[in-house]
C-alpha cells in the first residue's frame, strides 16, 4: 500500500457488493482496507485488489462485526492509524432464521445498524483529519417492510428477516441523516446509497420465510430481483464514494443517481426515536 494514496475502509469487503466496491476503489488508485471474518476470503480479496490496481493496494483486517467488543477493537485500531478519507459501511445482511452475535444482540440489528454506528462514531476524528472525506452508508429498500417502532431492541411478534433487516436499515438511515446534519458545513460528507437487490452470497441463502405473510405473494418477484449482477449494484456504491458531490445527506439510488424515494420513511418521530434508542441499546 502507498503512503500517498487516499485511504478507504470497506466493511464486509471480502465478497459480494463489498468486494466489488473495494476492487473499484483500488482500480481508481485508492488504498483499501477490507474488513471481514474469514482469513482465506480476506487473502483472496487482497489478491484481487492487487491485480486490479497493479500494485499492493489492499489489506485485510479480521473482525467480527456481529460482536460489540470485536467492532470496538477494530475501531480503536483504525482510529489510531490517523487520517482516513473514506468509510464504506457495507456490512449487513438478511437472514431467514433469527440468530445472535456474541453479545446476545439479534444479528440483523447488530450488523445493519449498531456495528456501523459504533465504527463511524469512533472514526469521525480520523475522517475529519483526512478531509475532504466521505462516509458512505449502504441502505436498502427492505426499509419498506419495517415496523417503525423503536422501544425494545426487537419489535414484538414473529421474526421475519426482511422486516428485521428493514427496521435496522431504517434506524441506520435515520442515524445517517442525523449525522449529516451534525457534520453540515464541515468537509466530511455523509451519503446513503441503496445499491438495489443483487445476486450476492447472502441473497442466495434466502427462502420465502424471510417475508412477512402479507408479502409472500411477491416471492417470485424477489427471486427475479436478486439475479441482478453484483457489479451493477456495486456501481451505485462506487458512485456514492467517488462520484460528484450531491451534498451531505444525499441519498443515492440503484442507478447511481440521487433518489429520495426512501426518505419518505424518515418521519420526525422515527428520527427522534432512533436518536434516543441507539445509545440506550449500547449502554451509552
Amino acid at each position: 500500500m502507498s503512503e500517498h494514496a487516499r485511504k478507504a475502509i470497506v466493511t464486509a469487503g471480502t465478497g459480494g457488493i463489498g468486494l466489488e466496491t473495494a476492487a473499484g476503489l483500488a482500480a481508481r488508485d485508492w488504498d483499501v482496507t477490507v474488513v471481514g471474518r474469514d482469513a482465506d476470503r480476506g487473502a483472496a480479496a487482497t489478491a484481487r485488489l492487487e491485480e486490479v490496481a497493479g500494485r499492493p493496494a489492499g489489506r485485510f483486517l479480521r473482525a467480527d462485526l456481529s460482536s460489540l467488543s470485536g467492532t470496538r477493537a477494530l475501531a480503536d485500531r483504525l482510529a489510531a492509524e490517523g487520517p482516513l478519507h473514506l468509510l464504506v459501511n457495507n456490512v449487513g445482511g438478511m437472514w431467514t432464521r433469527r440468530w445472535e452475535g456474541a453479545d446476545g444482540i439479534e444479528a440483523s440489528l447488530m450488523l445493519n445498524h449498531l456495528s456501523p454506528y459504533v465504527l463511524t462514531e469512533a472514526l469521525l476524528d480520523a475522517l475529519k483529519a483526512g478531509a475532504p472525506s466521505r462516509i458512505v452508508n449502504v441502505t436498502s429498500s427492505a426499509i419498506m417492510a419495517a415496523v417503525p417502532v423503536f422501544e425494545e431492541a426487537e419489535p414484538p411478534g414473529p421474526y421475519y428477516g426482511m422486516a428485521a433487516t428493514g427496521r435496522a436499515k431504517l434506524a441506520h438511515l435515520a442515524y445517517t441523516m442525523d449525522l449529516a446534519k451534525r457534520l453540515d458545513g464541515q468537509s466530511t460528507q455523509v451519503v446513503a446509497v441503496d445499491p438495489g437487490p443483487a445476486a450476492t452470497p447472502n441473497a442466495a441463502q434466502m427462502t420465502i420465510d424471510i417475508l412477512p405473510p402479507q408479502m409472500r405473494p411477491l416471492w417470485d418477484q424477489v427471486q427475479e430481483w436478486v439475479t441482478r449482477p453484483v457489479a451493477e449494484a456495486a456501481a451505485a456504491v462506487l458512485a456514492a464514494c467517488t462520484g460528484p458531490s450531491h451534498g451531505t445527506g444525499a441519498l443515492i439510488g440503484p442507478s447511481g443517481d440521487p433518489d429520495d424515494s426512501l426518505r419518505q420513511h424518515l418521519t420526525e418521530d422515527v428520527v427522534a426515536a432512533v436518536r434516543a434508542w441507539t445509545p440506550r441499546l449500547l449502554g451509552d
